[in-house]
């Protein structure tokens, strides 16, 4: 692995940290995807193992976010989240405006995109709707991890954000073990 990779496990070792911060999503407490190894150092008692259920991930992640906690809530590929659309743009991000205000859940989406290399998993599993998720979304940032340097300012950044924003953290597959 490079050091794309090392940055993100730093950056999810960094968010153990607080309290508040629970990670959740499929392959989070056993193996299964790259993104379950950069919470080798995480301790189990702050994972959630989820079921194939992507909406009700993200309505879980949103509950805690509003009762104080802070979810990582982790989807692999961009054609996972696709599943959770209704939670992410009609409630996670509407919640501040619908409540004047009185609800600002703050959450963090770890999504991938698909890696190609060595072996492409097909079209269902690339998909890259950053845009498409920045046009529907007003009360969330969208933040690419192009290099190693952007991982660890944006998980920070996300963690320590007061502005009542969640962060959607958008990370590369391939480059996990390329850079």
């Amino acid at each position: 692995m490079g050091l794309y990779f090392t940055e993100l496990r730093r950056s999810m070792e960094y968010l153990a940290l607080d309290e508040r911060v629970v990670f959740l999503g499929q392959a989070v407490a056993v193996k299964g995807t790259s993104m379950t190894t950069t919470l080798e150092n995480v301790s189990p008692s702050k994972r959630i193992e989820m079921p194939v259920t992507e909406e009700m991930q993200m309505g879980i992640s949103v509950g805690l976010a509003l009762n104080g906690s802070i979810p990582v809530t982790m989807y692999p590929r961009w054609n996972f989240l696709l599943l959770a659309v209704n939670q992410v743009v009609n409630h996670l991000d509407k919640l501040k405006k619908m409540s004047n205000g009185g609800y600002q859940p703050k959450a963090i989406i770890r999504v991938g995109i698909g890696s190609e290399r060595p072996l492409s998993p097909q079209c269902q599993h690339l998909g890259d709707f950053t845009e498409a998720f920045r046009l529907m979304c007003e009360n969330i940032e969208i933040i690419r991890l192009e290099e190693p340097e952007d991982i660890f300012p944006a998980y920070k950044k996300a963690l320590e954000r007061t502005d009542g924003m969640s962060t959607i953290v958008v990370e590369y597959g391939d480059y996990y073990s390329e850079k």
